[in-house]
């Protein structure tokens, strides 16, 4: 699997060729379905990413204590 920074690159270029308009229908196709793949793949590495995500909270002793990102509601 790409990493994200790869995969959105990729995706940056479909959409790219795609906003040109100069391809033919089937290519456009072929490049839309690549580009739904991109897409989730960004979306999957991105919902791992804020589930590992923490921040750190500072307690009122001066102790620091690990938080889940955003704090849960």
């Amino acid at each position: 699997m790409a990493n994200f920074e790869d995969s959105l690159k990729q995706l940056e270029m479909v959409v790219a060729q795609l906003e040109r308009g100069d391809l033919p229908l089937e290519d456009s196709i072929r490049l839309f379905e690549e580009g739904m793949k991109l897409s989730a793949t960004c979306k999957e590495q991105l919902d791992q990413a804020e589930g590992k995500v923490q921040m750190l909270v500072k307690q009122r002793d001066g102790s620091m204590k690990t938080e889940v990102f955003p704090p849960q509601k």
